[in-house]
């Protein structure tokens, strides 16, 4: 069983950046992709951010490319999501989540294991 643990969450102005980070327990992390999705309350959940085993390939939608970079840390079993240029529209509650694939996935049906979410919240 994988355990997948978000923090990093809270109320930034239009403009800012947060850094989320999502530690993972219970399985080798190292092995299988990682990805960032979100859900705003009455939109289906998106992804915004994937990326690979090593960290050598990452995926990103247009709506947040060269504004969000996901990264990794194996030896940490943690995954990161930094957001800069945050606009209200990302209001959302972000969550991480597990595939047991070496390569990045960027559909949700094709992840595993999802952790409890953190709010992130864009004032104008």
């Amino acid at each position: 069983q994988v355990q997948l643990v978000e923090s990093g969450g809270g109320l930034v102005q239009a403009g800012g950046s947060l850094r989320l980070s999502c530690v993972a327990s219970g399985r080798t992390f190292s092995s299988y992709s990682m990805g960032w999705f979100r859900q705003a309350p009455g939109k289906e959940r998106e992804v915004v951010a994937a990326i690979n085993w090593s960290g050598g390939s990452t995926y990103y939608p247009d709506s947040v490319k060269g504004r969000f970079t996901i990264s990794r840390d194996n030896a940490k079993d943690t995954v990161y999501l930094q957001m800069n240029s945050l606009k209200p529209e990302d209001t959302a509650v972000y969550y991480c989540a597990l595939a047991r694939s070496l390569s990045y996935r960027s559909g949700s049906s094709s992840y595993d294991y999802w952790g409890q979410g953190t709010q992130v919240t864009v004032s104008s």
